[in-house]
């Protein structure tokens, strides 16, 4: 499979990497509108949110944002070579996995990115540039898929 276009992500991820915590609350607050159910996932010392504004407010889920960015960075960085992520990606499927994450999820976590995307850079989220973070997203979900496959 080729790499996605690098150039494409790198440019339009400088954008958001600016502002991870603002861009990476659009991405959850669409998430919990697309799928409300993944909500309870999210607890800290036994404590279910009553919203998702409730969760989006906690000192413990904005680390939650700030490591998902860090990921999403760490991809970009590697996007000509995903494979040396392979290890960490499988283990963080893993981690997911055992919270109760169902693989499904991920698309429309996929759906919440694309979306953040969109709202942060408008016109110049261009259909190319769509392309390239699906293809890139697909290949760390797929990478992450093997921590279900209990490898």
């Amino acid at each position: 499979m080729e790499p996605p276009e690098p150039e494409l992500i790198r440019q339009s991820w400088q954008a958001v990497s600016r502002s991870p915590l603002e861009h990476g609350a659009v991405l959850f607050t669409r998430l919990f509108d697309l799928e409300p159910d993944l909500l309870p996932l999210f607890q800290y010392n036994c404590r279910q949110f009553s919203s998702p504004e409730d969760c989006l407010s906690s000192p413990e889920f904005l680390d939650h944002i700030r490591k998902v960015m860090l990921v999403i960075d760490a991809a970009v960085t590697n996007v000509e070579d995903l494979s040396v992520l392979g290890e960490y990606l499988a283990g963080l499927g893993r981690k997911h996995r055992a919270v109760g994450v169902k693989l499904s999820s991920f698309s429309t976590v996929g759906e919440s990115l694309l979306y953040m995307l969109e709202k942060c850079l408008g016109p110049a989220f261009t259909p190319a540039t769509r392309a390239a973070w699906s293809q890139l997203y697909g290949a760390v979900v797929q990478a992450m898929s093997r921590g279900w496959d209990g490898e």
